[in-house]
């Protein structure tokens, strides 16, 4: 029995005196440093907004009458101008001719009127009531040609019509939609912003939103215009921004997410690594002469691509812990595996 234990217990004392270092000292631990670097940060808001045709129209039936001719093709692109459908007007047709021969007829005979009292022959009254026939006829034609207009449905503005729901032939009541008109070349984006934040949007601020169409897709604009009244239910104020639209790929409708980026500054930057938390309070640790560090307070702003923002406690330049946070406290010394800037390392990952 002792012929075994004396060798096992050998083993084991040989083997706890190898993972001794010699004379007993810890190494210090090893930690990579971070410089402390100016950075730009900005504030967001975010909320969700619904998108909205730069102009759209729906085009309507003025009366009730058949259509002759449909003029455009499902979702297909019309020009300003362009007749959408026609109408039947061929009672308004005649109404035209029965008002210009009317109107000839009536020409003529203020004509001779005319010739008649320079000859002593007519009356002044006379021709005045000719005047007026006239005048009357007139008046008349150019109201068919207006009715006639009427039954002849334009396009107000280039854009693209919507899907097709009537053909030609068909009999319309006055107010039928005949076709709805958007000009998508850019969206109108319609979101609420809450009254706390007025101070921090502006006409001409820049705005990012993402549709879930498009969910790697960012889409740049401007904020326009700012509802100057605040509704009293939500305690918020429409804001609209406008958004180009060149591939067409947003939709009148869609819902978007929108990030309003406000207070843009510079200010010094830390890895978000490198700040330890103790309820509600931030640190730091700082390296100083002899690779030994000091707990300091600091006071942080937002977070930006993997850094944070120092409001207080830091200056650029300053040297702290960055990796390995957890291996150090205050007053102790530390190895370093290398320092790298914050800044380059906030700009490689907007980069990305």
């Amino acid at each position: 029995m002792r012929h075994f234990l004396l060798p096992a217990l050998a083993l084991t004392l040989v083997s706890c005196g190898s993972g001794e270092p010699k004379g007993g000292a810890r190494q210090a631990p090893l930690v990579t440093a971070a410089i402390v670097a100016p950075a730009r940060f900005v504030d967001r808001i975010e909320a969700v907004g619904t998108a909205r045709a730069n102009e759209q129209v729906t085009l309507s039936a003025p009366v009730t009458q058949r259509i002759e001719r449909i003029n455009f093709q499902d979702g297909g692109y019309v020009s300003q101008g362009q007749v959408i459908a026609v109408l039947a007007a061929g009672q308004q047709n005649a109404q035209l001719a029965d008002a210009r021969a009317r109107a000839r007829e009536a020409e003529q005979q203020l004509t001779r009127l005319n010739a008649l009292k320079d000859r002593g022959f007519a009356t002044n009254a006379s021709v005045d009531a000719q005047i007026a026939a006239a005048a009357s006829a007139r008046a008349q034609a150019a109201e068919a040609i207006a009715s006639i207009g009427d039954r002849v449905i334009r396009a107000p503005f280039a854009g693209y019509a919507s899907l097709r729901t009537v053909s030609a032939g068909a009999v319309v009541t006055a107010g039928t939609e005949i076709a709805t008109i958007s000009d998508i070349s850019q969206i109108k984006l319609d979101f609420p912003v809450p009254e706390t934040m007025l101070s921090s949007v502006a006409q001409g601020q820049p705005i990012v939103a993402k549709a879930a169409a498009f969910p790697d897709t960012p889409f740049r604009g401007t904020i326009a215009t700012i509802d100057p009244v605040v509704d009293p239910a939500t305690r918020s104020v429409m804001v609209r921004a406008v958004l180009p639209n060149r591939d067409l790929a947003l939709k009148p409708g869609m819902l978007l997410t929108v990030a309003i980026e406000a207070k843009a500054r510079t200010a010094p930057a830390v890895p978000e690594l490198a700040v330890v938390g103790q309820g509600a309070d931030r640190f730091v640790f700082l390296i100083g002469d002899n690779d030994k560090v000091k707990r300091v307070p600091v006071k942080v702003g937002v977070r930006d691509s993997g850094m944070i923002e120092i409001v207080e406690g830091l200056k650029p330049g300053q040297k702290i812990v960055g990796e390995g946070i957890v291996k150090v406290a205050d007053g102790s010394t530390i190895r370093t595996a290398g320092a790298k800037e914050g800044q380059a390392t906030k700009q490689a990952s907007a980069e990305k």
